[in-house]
């Protein structure tokens, strides 16, 4: 027997998402439920990259791990250099589950990024060039997806300004 259900269901669907994209809401505003998933998914994402930027980059860097030691010693910029990146992925990392300034914190570790990309080309002759860009990708993705809170934030910075 037929859902008598779906074609009014299809209809709805197409309707929420038609009227979400005249209000100006992005696939991850949406009410539909690919955007619920879409939503989900995004969530994950910006969890799995919090994670790494925290545990994977910043953490060794903050305890002054010898691996993450010897390398900005041979960039030439000591440990200040070290701590100073490592407390901006931190930080980063804590942005990207913090719901209004997610997008911001995706820009700023995107530019972390392209500062890592030029370094790896030009102080280690593009040796692990990659790994800046493959996270590149994802970063850019939540900066795009989160954008409206940019505005929210701007509005609230002001208000207290």
């Amino acid at each position: 027997m037929p859902d008598s259900t779906a074609p009014f269901t299809h209809v709805t669907s197409a309707t929420s998402a038609a009227s979400a994209a005249t209000r100006g809401t992005s696939v991850a505003e949406s009410e539909t439920a690919r955007g619920r998933r879409a939503r989900a998914a995004l969530r994950a994402l910006q969890v799995v990259l919090a994670l790494f930027f925290a545990f994977a980059s910043a953490f060794p860097k903050l305890i002054g791990h010898s691996s993450a030691a010897e390398i900005f010693q041979e960039m030439g910029w000591g440990s200040a250099g070290m701590y100073a990146v490592g407390a901006l992925e931190l930080a980063g990392a804590a942005g990207l589950v913090l719901p209004l300034v997610q997008s911001a914190a995706a820009i700023g570790l995107s530019g972390l990024m392209v500062g890592a990309f030029v370094v790896q080309l030009t102080v280690f002759d593009g040796e692990q060039a990659a790994t800046p860009v493959i996270l590149l990708v994802p970063l850019t993705l939540i900066a795009w997806a989160r954008r409206r809170q940019n505005g929210q934030l701007l509005r609230v910075v002001r208000r207290r300004g």
